[in-house]
């Protein structure tokens, strides 16, 4: 358990620099990070999957589609959030910056952006629909780069589908 907390903390035998020695003198207590981490994951889950059906019943609940575009953005705001309690804003950065999903990270801000501008700007429901759904297959392609070869049996798996 003690291994675990290093990892997620950031403290695992690296050669620590001044900004890393100052990240660490500045972070929370493991039970705080886990309620952090918890309550964001489940605010994000809450705002992304259970809000989804209400916002799209414009008819019962005079909710409509910008305000299920913004909901899913936050959603996976706060889901994204979430993980910076676990190993800290700095490393989750790097870690989204990192070759092997840095084109995902791109492409997952750039929809959550472009979600937000078809909602409320140009006021185009099909483009909000569309990137909602962009912004979704890029935040689990992001979201399968953490787990070792998930990417090659995905794309294995859609080779023989088709």
């Amino acid at each position: 358990m003690d291994k675990l907390k290093q990892v997620l903390g950031g403290q695992d035998g690296e050669m620590t620099s001044r900004l890393q020695r100052a990240n660490q003198a500045s972070t929370l207590a493991w039970g705080t990070r886990m309620k952090g981490f918890l309550i964001c994951f489940i605010l994000g889950a809450v705002c992304s999957i259970l809000f989804c059906p209400l916002s799209l019943m414009e008819d019962m609940l005079w909710f409509g589609l910008p305000v299920f575009a913004v909901l899913y953005t936050i959603g996976n705001l706060c889901a994204l959030a979430s993980t910076m309690f676990l190993i800290g804003p700095l490393r989750q950065l790097k870690n989204m910056c990192a070759k092997v999903r840095a084109l995902a990270t791109v492409i997952m801000l750039v929809c959550l952006v472009l979600t937000l501008c078809a909602a409320f700007w140009w006021k185009n429901n099909g483009l909000a629909l569309l990137f909602c759904v962009l912004q979704f297959l890029a935040f689990t392609w992001y979201g399968l780069s953490y787990i070792p070869f998930a990417r090659d049996a995905v794309i294995k798996m859609f080779s023989l589908c088709m």
